[in-house]
C-alpha cells in the first residue's frame, strides 16, 4: 500500500483548513513513505490564497472525481458524504482526520478514524507530526497556523480550545510570524468581497447537511462590512432561490459574519425557514435576522438548527 497512490482532500467549497490540512497531512504521509498527493474539490478562496502566497506554497490541483487517479483516499476536515468527492463510493477511504460531527458516513473496510473536539483539523495534525517524530517545515507550519486562525476567527470563535491556541503558538514560532498581526491581515484578505459574484458568495464556504428529513445548505461569508454584502440583496435572492430549486433544498441559510463585531446576519430561503426562528429565538424580518455573538457554523448554528429539524 505504501507504493500505491493516495489522494488526500477536504470538503467541497474548500476553506483554509481544508486546503492547508490536505497539504500538511500529505507532507507528513510522504515523510512516512506514502505516495500521497493533496488535492482540492473546489476553488481556492482569497483568504487561503493569501496564506499560500505568504508561505510560498502551490495550491493543490482540483479534481471532481477521485477514482480516475487513485483507488485510495484520505479525508481531512470532513466526513459527510454529500460534502465529499462525487465518486466517494468508488474508492476506499483509508483514514479520516476531522473535527466535525460524524453523520451520513460509512465504509466497507476498517479505517483509521481520528476525530477530536477541537477547533481545527490542523490542531490534530500538529499532534500527529509529534506522534510520528516528524519535524514540521516552516512553510507547512505557516499553513497549519493559517488554518487554525481561519477556523477560530483569530481565536474568537467558541469552537476554539486551549489546544488550538497552544498549537497556534507553536506553529507561529516555527513559521516565524506573529499570529495576531498575520492573522488579522489574512482574515481581512478573506473579507475582501468586492470582486466576488453572488454565485461565488453563496458557494465559496458552503456546506450541505441532512437534518431529519430536511436538506439544508449553510453558506458563510466573513466581512468587515455587512451592508456591502446586502447591497446586492436582489441578486443574492435570485442566486439562492436558483440553488434551492436546482438542489431540492428545504432550507438555505446565508450567514454573513462581521469579523470585527463577531455578530452574524442571516438571510433565509426555503420551506423550512420557520425552523430558523425556532432554533435561534428570533423573528425573521424580510427573511433576515441578526444573531448576536454567533460566528461558528459548526458550534452555534448547526446544533440548534439540528435540534429543531431532526
Amino acid at each position: 500500500m505504501a507504493n500505491e497512490k493516495v489522494l488526500i482532500f477536504g470538503h467541497k467549497s474548500p476553506d483554509t483548513d481544508t486546503i492547508c490540512s490536505a497539504l500538511a497531512y500529505a507532507e507528513l504521509k510522504k515523510e512516512l513513505g506514502m505516495d500521497a498527493e493533496p488535492v482540492r474539490l473546489g476553488e481556492v478562496s482569497e483568504e487561503t490564497q493569501y496564506a499560500l502566497d505568504r508561505f510560498k506554497v502551490e495550491a493543490p490541483r482540483q479534481i471532481d472525481k477521485a477514482a480516475p487517479d487513485a483507488d485510495l483516499v484520505i479525508l481531512v476536515d470532513h466526513n459527510e458524504r454529500q460534502q465529499s468527492v462525487e465518486d466517494i463510493d468508488s474508492v476506499r477511504v483509508l483514514e479520516v482526520i476531522d473535527h466535525h460531527r460524524i453523520a451520513n458516513f460509512e465504509t466497507k473496510d476498517p479505517l483509521y478514524y481520528r476525530a477530536e473536539p477541537v477547533g481545527c483539523t490542523a490542531t490534530i495534525l500538529n499532534k500527529l507530526y509529534k506522534e510520528n517524530n516528524v519535524e514540521i517545515k516552516p512553510e507547512i507550519a505557516g499553513l497549519m497556523l493559517s488554518a487554525i486562525i481561519s477556523d477560530s476567527l483569530l481565536f474568537k470563535s467558541p469552537t476554539c480550545t486551549e489546544e488550538d491556541i497552544q498549537a497556534a503558538k507553536e506553529l507561529a514560532e516555527l513559521a516565524g510570524v506573529d499570529a495576531e498581526s498575520y492573522g488579522l491581515e489574512m482574515l481581512k484578505a478573506g473579507a475582501n468581497l468586492q470582486d466576488k459574484t453572488v454565485e461565488q458568495l453563496i458557494s465559496l464556504d458552503a456546506k450541505e447537511f441532512t437534518m431529519g428529513s430536511a436538506k439544508v445548505k449553510i453558506a458563510q461569508v466573513n466581512t468587515v462590512d455587512t451592508d456591502e454584502v446586502f447591497e446586492r440583496r436582489s441578486d443574492l435572492e435570485k442566486a439562492i432561490n436558483n440553488d434551492v430549486s436546482e438542489k431540492g433544498l428545504d432550507l438555505f441559510i446565508l450567514v454573513v459574519t462581521d469579523i470585527l463585531t463577531n455578530n452574524s446576519t442571516v438571510y433565509v430561503e426555503g420551506e423550512a425557514s420557520e425552523s430558523v426562528e425556532k432554533a435561534f429565538d428570533v423573528k425573521l424580518d424580510n427573511k433576515t435576522a441578526v444573531l448576536e455573538g454567533v460566528v461558528s457554523r459548526k458550534k452555534q448554528i448547526i446544533p440548534p438548527l439540528n435540534g429543531v429539524l431532526a
